[in-house]
């Protein structure tokens, strides 16, 4: 199997799990992956992640240009923001997950580090995560607002909206991502209840042994 082919079938693999165990909904979310000809597959507009044909999947260029497939998601501002800012990435998901929109829209978050460090696996898998503000579907400022952060997040989450996570490949996107809805999920269950935390040298000592982005 070629590697095109068997990313198509990875992708819709990983989309289907997440679909069926209802991390993004209805015709929510998307996923892109780069080959190493620096070309890029994209799941289409419109389309459900639990419904998904390998063979419908969109094909970019390297300039995010359309070369085959159905048309690719309105959120390719998105993920050409994390490709073009962050060298390693070869995949981005982008999920609208119940815990951490919900967390979102909270007003005590921290914009800067939304998570609590409640677990070694969500500093280990994602660092700090953004919040960024409410924009329109689709609008390229999304795309801006990546930009802005010069590389330095693998992982934000758009407000009311839903998380987007980079990776080195889609593996360690997919990975994240589904670290930091639980990790939403956990800092919403123990909200109000004296939760104990890492404390600050354990993160420390995180951020040393794994060369963690912090």
């Amino acid at each position: 199997m070629s590697e095109q082919a068997r990313l198509r079938e990875d992708i819709c693999r990983i989309a289907k799990s997440m679909f069926d165990r209802g991390l993004t909904c209805g015709a929510s979310g998307n996923i892109s992956a780069r080959l190493s000809d620096g070309t890029v597959l994209m799941t289409p507009t419109g389309s459900s992640m639990g419904f998904l044909d390998p063979a419908r999947i969109s094909h970019l260029d390297a300039g995010m240009r359309h070369l085959s497939g159905d048309p690719p998601t309105k959120e390719i501002p998105l993920h050409s923001a994390f490709y073009d800012t962050r060298a390693a990435t070869g995949a981005v998901v982008h999920l609208h997950s119940t815990h951490s929109v919900a967390l979102s829209m909270l007003p005590d978050t921290d914009d800067d580090n939304m998570l609590p460090s409640l677990t070694p696996y969500a500093v280990m898998r994602l660092g700090k995560v953004q919040r960024l503000p409410f924009f329109l579907p689709g609008d390229p400022a999304m795309g801006d607002a990546v930009r802005g952060l010069a590389g330095r997040r693998s992982a934000v989450v758009l407000a009311n909206h839903g998380p987007v996570v980079a990776g080195k490949d889609l593996w360690a996107a997919s990975f994240a991502i589904e670290e930091l809805e639980e990790t939403a999920r956990l800092t919403l269950l123990t909200r109000g209840a004296g939760a104990i935390g890492l404390t600050t040298a354990q993160i420390d000592a995180l951020v040393r042994k794994f060369d963690i982005e912090w």
